[in-house]
């Protein structure tokens, strides 16, 4: 699938991207992270600030958001408890006095919010989506105005890496499912770049999911393997990172068909239990 890319930019500073929105991205860039996570922050129309996902614990990016806020950061918002999203939360907390808002799955198991969220809860003007898939508690961030903030779950710079047990590829193809059916006019995620055309990008991933579902069914059809053997014969990753993202994400998708009944483990090995499927599209070696 075709992605979004964009020129490395300036760490330590709040950088325009929407009139009443600016990000400040962390120091943290990787094959995992790109250039790094997006620490947005967000006018809330009573003259505060919202910081929507304080990023990793890294002092000079918690000092970078904190002089951005200019003393009007009213509260922080965490989308999901992952380290890269979440680990700035407490020290930003105490560097501003700001609460902490965060999904009520998971809460406490990794950092204490001062306000749990549920799914389509409102909270500084934008409503709360529960999309599980990516992580359990992931949530997204829809405004009136159309703009959605997605964090891991919709990215353009790449897919995403789905990684029993915390994620569940099932459940990660039904949120794609319903982001679907919600309006939207612009994404913000987590990493990279904005994302002008949403659903298309949804249907994008979506479809590139099926394709690697299809490629592992085919696999099996053939015999018995592996997570590992079919990440090995599927995807034509070279960093060890990435190899191992494709694993959990072979793994993810092997879960998702036993859950559906098509597939079961058999010690190390899995086993395809239904007909093959000659309509299936052929082996993909492209992608995540």
């Amino acid at each position: 699938m075709a992605f979004l890319f964009e020129a490395e930019p300036l760490r330590g500073v709040a950088l325009p991207v929407l009139p009443g929105i600016t990000r400040v991205v962390a120091p943290n860039p990787s094959v995992m992270t790109y250039h790094g996570t997006n620490t947005f922050l967000i006018e809330d129309g009573e003259g505060g600030l919202t910081v929507l996902d304080p990023g990793p614990d890294s002092a000079p990016h918690v000092q970078a958001v904190a002089a951005a806020g200019q003393g009007r950061i009213r509260r922080i918002i965490v989308s999901h408890a992952h380290g890269d999203h979440y680990r700035a939360a407490d020290p930003l907390r105490v560097a501003t006095g700001a609460p902490i808002y965060a999904s009520e799955i998971n809460a406490g198991a990794k950092f204490r919010p001062d306000h749990t969220l549920r799914d389509r809860d409102t909270v500084a003007g934008m409503t709360a989506v529960l999309t599980p898939g990516h992580a359990a508690d992931h949530l997204c961030f829809e405004r009136p105005d159309g703009v959605v903030f997605t964090a891991d779950h919709v990215m353009g710079w790449a897919s995403s890496i789905v990684s029993p047990p915390d994620g569940d590829m099932r459940a990660y193809c039904d949120s794609l499912e319903l982001m679907l059916g919600r309006p939207a006019r612009l994404y913000l995620s987590g990493h990279g770049p904005a994302i002008p055309q949403p659903h298309a990008q949804v249907r994008a991933l979506l479809d590139h999911r099926m394709r690697r579902e299809h490629a592992i069914a085919r696999a099996l059809v053939r015999g018995p393997a592996t997570p590992h053997s079919l990440m090995q014969r599927l995807y034509s990753k070279i960093d060890p990172l990435l190899k191992a993202a494709a694993e959990r994400n072979v793994v993810a998708h092997l879960q998702k068909l036993q859950q559906e009944g098509k597939v079961e483990p058999r010690g190390e090995l899995w086993h395809w239990l239904g007909k093959a499927r000659p309509g299936d599209p052929p082996l993909d070696p492209a992608g995540a």
